[in-house]
């Protein structure tokens, strides 16, 4: 069964319905990112080239930014975005470790 929209809901059976379909579609979402850092992490000729400061500042500003643009707490999401950020870089090393172990 579709989740019923937030504005449809009327029951927290409903809520909780969207909720979880909602957390799957992030799992989704987060599987494809991360199959990007195993892209990222065949393409780049150097280890140290895994860890982009710059490059993670402004993946973190531009979710902060989005954040602001849908009315959600930009702070906690660039929390949010800097724990996503270090787990893919984490990632993202140990694919490189992978592929050339």
């Amino acid at each position: 069964m579709t989740p019923c929209l937030p504005a449809d809901c009327r029951t927290m059976n409903e809520v909780r319905g969207g909720v979880d379909a909602v957390d799957r579609e992030l799992i989704a979402l987060l599987a494809r990112r991360f199959d990007y850092m195993r892209a990222a992490a065949r393409i780049k000729t150097t280890r140290e080239a895994v860890r982009d400061e710059a490059r993670k500042a402004a993946v973190i500003a531009a979710a902060r930014t989005e954040a602001r643009r849908h009315r959600l707490p930009d702070t906690a999401i660039a929390e949010i975005w800097e724990r996503l950020v270090e787990a893919s870089i984490e990632f993202e090393l140990a694919e490189w470790d992978r592929l050339r172990g």
